[in-house]
């Protein structure tokens, strides 16, 4: 049998009501928070691995220095920043509950920070091949007609793939060169739908009706007549991506780093890009720029006489 480790001294200390730190823990993930079991399963795992960090230390001895420290030995075990801020974050919630249950002082994650996630730059696609793609998607059954029409309306609005699927029929506005969708946060916003965009979208809906189930309003369906779901699409892309020999796989939200790019460099204009992909914060377009400035940066050191020395 595989050995198992054995339990810090820290995870088996109970008190008079007989439960442990951990017992209280679960508890509240299961009750007052309602978390379902695979991220209740998660924060246990990160509480346990804080047992372990911690050795013979029990909890209510640890203080911030200590926290660091965990901290340094988990980036150095090659945990990533993510992963790291969100076994903060467990932590946190977890010192907070035996706090008000156990009337622990001191919070000792409580002013911690996580390392600085390093911001990891989309993918960008060409012009010219998201063109050739677009343009040799094929227009002989309904499937293939309502997939063209679907990364058409994704790469001329800058959708993610969960507005896609939840646009409906009557969404569109001004003769149809306007959609409606239904961004992050339930916000609003319109974007608009180009000519090729329009007339992918136009072909597709002279064959949807047939296929739509009772009074379905969902703008694109699958095989059974019902609102696609966005699994449903990333794999169809990722099939056309294989069936059309592309050398670099493609999925939706590449599709909208694509529109994001492109119009950027068209035009230049940061706060249209952000209002068009629907970002809640421009930071979160000023992405986009670094792209742009990379491929400033090519451009110059293969066109410039003097950007290499001799």
């Amino acid at each position: 049998m595989p050995r198992t480790a054995p339990t810090p001294p820290a995870a088996r200390e109970r008190d008079a009501a007989g439960l442990s730190a951990l017992d209280r823990f679960a508890r509240y993930l299961s009750g007052e928070k309602g978390k379902s079991p695979a991220t209740r399963d998660a924060y246990l795992a990160d509480a346990q691995l804080l047992l372990t960090l911690a050795g013979d230390t029990p909890l209510d001895a640890l203080g911030p220095r200590d926290i660091r420290g965990f901290v340094r030995q988990m980036k150095q075990r090659g945990h990533d920043a993510r992963s790291i801020a969100r076994r903060l974050s467990a932590w946190r919630t977890w010192y907070r509950v035996l706090m008000r249950e156990t009337g622990l002082a001191e919070n000792p994650v409580e002013a911690i920070k996580a390392p600085r996630a390093e911001k990891k730059l989309p993918r960008p696609v060409g012009v010219d091949d998201t063109a050739a793609f677009l343009d040799a998607m094929p227009d002989d059954d309904p499937l293939a007609l309502r997939d063209r029409a679907m990364y058409e309306l994704a790469y001329s609005g800058g959708l993610r793939v969960s507005e896609l699927v939840g646009a409906s029929v009557g969404d569109f506005t001004d003769g149809g060169s306007m959609l409606t969708v239904l961004g992050k946060g339930g916000k609003m916003r319109q974007v608009p739908v180009g000519q090729a965009a329009r007339e992918a979208v136009d072909a597709w809906l002279v064959v949807r009706g047939p296929m739509a189930v009772g009074e379905e309003t969902a703008l694109f369906l699958n095989r059974y007549g019902q609102r696609m779901t966005t699994r449903a699409v990333q794999l169809r892309l990722a099939e056309w991506s294989t069936r059309l020999g592309l050398p670099d796989r493609l999925h939706p939200h590449r599709l909208r780093h694509a529109c994001a790019s492109h119009f950027l460099q068209s035009s230049g204009d940061l706060r249209a890009t952000q209002e068009l992909l629907g970002h809640s914060s421009i930071a979160t377009t000023q992405v986009y720029t670094q792209l742009d400035f990379q491929r400033l940066a090519a451009v110059y050191d293969a066109a410039h006489p003097r950007a290499k020395a001799k």
